[in-house]
């Protein structure tokens, strides 16, 4: 069976924390889809993932030799979203050539069992240059910068060949032909500009009255815009996602909240997330100056605006008012006077960062959360959250 088999390795997802503590890179969403669906729809073929021997080789993890021992096998690495150029370019690719870019540096390497020289090596053999920018996310808020192009080009690959629902005449629309409405979605009395952008309404989406959206816009399957939201692109809603209030050039995952009045722009939201009624954020320095964001290795220049980085399972109290280039960890339930830091570590009880979320009363939390979902916490996540809580 030919497959895809995606890798971090020298990607340093440390650096996309706090989402890569939860998740392999290539499961981040951006645009549309995650970058793995974005390759499994453009390849056409299943993917695995290169065990990294560490806490987030679950099932589908695998050794390159275990890939190859039937089929072809394409390594690609897990921070790199793919266009139709470089998918063309892949599959020329004939077995041990490898794909870079003008700096040399390795995209997509194509191999079966007769190039391995054992478990961990490949014999490389040609290599070609691709002669287009690559697309690649270094640091979470390129996840915000990228996302208008992702949109874009998700929109060309999910509707090509298909026919939208049709527009409920209530609804006020310009550029009709950029909007695309998946069966069993609810669009009723709402004012929506797809000159500026594509807009995507995934299968039983609802959007409520008297919403308003400017795209690039995308909600997908299950996920409601609630009375009145004011959404500017380009803007990402993931499956199951509640939308609220005014959000502007922001991400959620999925299965998150940020259903009240308040102010989301220029963010990123994990998964099981939910911001609390009144919650803002800001994503511009009263200096209008340049933004500097915690990462690991140190803090990180991210342009002169960016708002909020939420890793998953993270929550708001009411009235939070969130710091300019603010990183809240996984698991964290956020409250306390004033502005946040500008760093809530994993695990956090308030921001004061002195009590930690407890890890049994954690995954009791997000149990309950996840009832309100119809969904419930699995095995894998218990594992992954309990090693984080001990780790980071």
């Amino acid at each position: 069976m030919n497959k895809i088999l995606f890798t971090e390795e020298f990607c340093q997802p440390e650096n996309l924390m706090p989402f890569t503590l939860t998740r392999q890179i290539q499961d981040i969403r951006i645009g549309i889809l995650t970058i793995r669906e974005k390759w499994e729809r453009m390849l056409g073929l299943p993917s695995f993932d290169k065990k990294e021997a560490d806490y987030k080789d679950l099932s589908r993890s695998m050794d390159m030799d275990e890939a190859a021992a039937n089929g072809t096998v394409f390594m690609i690495h897990g921070n790199i979203l793919p266009t139709a150029k470089l998918v063309r370019a892949i599959k020329k690719l004939k077995d041990g050539e490898f794909l870079t870019d003008s700096l040399g540096n390795g995209i997509v390497y194509r191999f079966t069992s007769r190039e391995m020289a054992g478990r961990f090596k490949i014999k490389v053999g040609k290599a070609l240059i691709l002669d287009e920018p690559v697309l690649s996310i270094q640091y979470p808020w390129d996840i915000v910068a990228l996302n208008d192009r992702a949109l874009r080009l998700d929109f060309q690959l999910i509707t090509k060949g298909r026919k939208s629902a049709q527009i409920h005449r209530s609804n006020k629309v310009k550029g009709k032909a950029n909007i695309f409405i998946e069966k069993g979605a609810v669009v009723e009395d709402a004012v929506i500009n797809a000159e500026t952008g594509p807009v995507y309404i995934g299968k039983n989406a609802t959007i409520m009255e008297g919403c308003l959206i400017r795209g690039p816009f995308a909600m997908g399957e299950n996920s409601c815009l609630k009375l009145g939201s004011k959404i500017y692109g380009a803007t990402t809603l993931g499956p199951h996602c509640t939308g609220g209030g005014e959000i502007k050039n922001s991400v959620l995952f999925g299965y998150s909240n940020k259903a009240h009045d308040g102010y989301l722009g220029d963010s990123v939201l994990g998964e099981w997330c939910n911001m609390g009624a009144g919650t803002t954020n800001s994503n511009l320095k009263n200096t209008a100056g340049e933004i500097r964001i915690w990462t690991p290795n140190g803090e990180k220049p991210a342009g002169t605006k960016c708002g909020v980085m939420m890793g998953d399972y993270s929550r708001t109290a009411i009235q939070t008012a969130i710091n300019t280039g603010t990183v809240i960890g996984v698991c964290c339930n956020v409250f306390g006077s004033g502005l946040t830091p500008k760093f809530i570590p994993h695990f956090s009880w308030g921001f004061d960062d002195i009590n930690r979320y407890q890890p049994e009363r954690a995954l009791e939390d997000i149990g309950n959360w996840k009832k309100l979902k119809v969904k419930s916490i699995t095995k894998d996540e218990k594992s992954i959250l309990n090693y984080i809580f001990e780790n980071f």
